[in-house]
């Protein structure tokens, strides 16, 4: 049986397991029905039984759904959960209408949040971004004065710039930065990975599959109602030339014995210790391949080939990743 290692979040900071369990999905965030509740909460607890502790949520996932149902879930077992909860975002009739970020806004936010969760401390608390309307220092200074107070354990921040990393870090020590990576998103190696290194911080990597677009069973031209239809990198010539891509990664999962998807996943997990592949379930179905992609290892070549093929630049269009 798969066994889920746990790392350091950061030099010196909590063990947490190398996989997270992403929750944003058992929620309707776009106005889109909720997944089957009890299946949810059963998803969260066979992860938590496989020794991932690591569960990520946000109080604006279904207008706070989410965190009711992780509340649910660890309830009779706080101990054997890492909670990370991210705020900011204002949602309303379903669509995003903007951040708030104020100090009274997010001291107002956490309490909702630790009455929801049914806990008295956020082990990882962070802005799910920043736009500049607050000052950092003030955002991050407020969550310092959260965790003098015991309400929150430790400092995360979600989709910033490596200079806004920097920022951060000198007003209080960040423990994780959350930010999509992916073999087609990898415009994070520039500065922001290298910069996250540099400062002992651990990455939380989400959207391993690029929206989808790596899982081999994306196909054009996609259903007019989809999401993905906003984005430059699922229309027209861009998705057929990208979907060609991915018949590379295709190729080398069917050799391998995997999905496109485990090696995605896979991949991200090979970028060094201090990364955790944050992968979304809603099903206890896809727990053991999504454990199994632990364990898958690449030749030198294959992770040549890789690279290679998917450099920077070779997928074509941007999704809301590049902002």
């Amino acid at each position: 049986m798969t066994t889920i290692s746990k790392i350091a979040l950061g030099n010196n900071g909590p063990l947490v397991s190398k996989l997270g369990l992403g929750c944003m999905r058992m929620s309707p965030v776009w106005g889109g029905p909720a997944n089957d509740e009890n299946e949810s909460i059963a998803t969260i607890q066979a992860a938590l039984n496989s020794g991932i502790n690591f569960l990520n949520t946000g109080d604006f996932y279904g207008s706070g759904h989410n965190e009711l149902l992780v509340g649910k879930a660890i309830k009779g077992r706080r101990d054997d959960a890492f909670i990370s909860v991210k705020f900011g975002a204002i949602f309303y009739n379903g669509q995003w209408i903007g951040l708030d970020l104020r100090p009274v806004a997010i001291k107002n936010f956490i309490n909702y949040s630790l009455v929801r969760l049914g806990i008295d401390t956020i082990d990882l608390y962070q802005p799910c971004r920043l736009d500049g309307s607050v000052p950092i220092e003030d955002v991050v200074g407020t969550i310092a004065d959260l965790i003098k107070e015991g309400k929150v354990r430790h400092l995360g921040v979600s989709e910033i710039t490596s200079d806004q990393l920097r920022t951060a870090n000198s007003v209080y020590s960040v423990t994780a930065l959350e930010i999509g990576y992916s073999l087609a998103d990898r415009q994070i190696e520039n500065d922001l990975l290298p910069t996250a290194k540099e400062l002992g911080i651990g990455v939380v990597a989400f959207a391993n599959t690029a929206e989808g677009l790596l899982t081999g069973e994306m196909k054009a031209p996609l259903a007019a109602n989809s999401y993905h239809n906003h984005f430059s990198r699922f229309q027209g010539e861009n998705l057929i030339k990208n979907l060609e891509k991915v018949e590379a990664l295709k190729s080398i999962a069917a050799e391998k014995g995997f999905t496109p998807t485990q090696l995605a996943i896979a991949w991200v997990n090979a970028q060094g210790e201090h990364i955790m592949p944050l992968v979304s379930m809603s099903k206890r179905s896809r727990l053991p391949e999504n454990m199994q992609a632990m364990e898958i290892t690449f030749t030198p070549q294959e992770m040549d080939t890789l690279n290679t093929h998917f450099a920077q630049g070779a997928i074509l269009g941007g999704t809301y990743l590049q902002r």
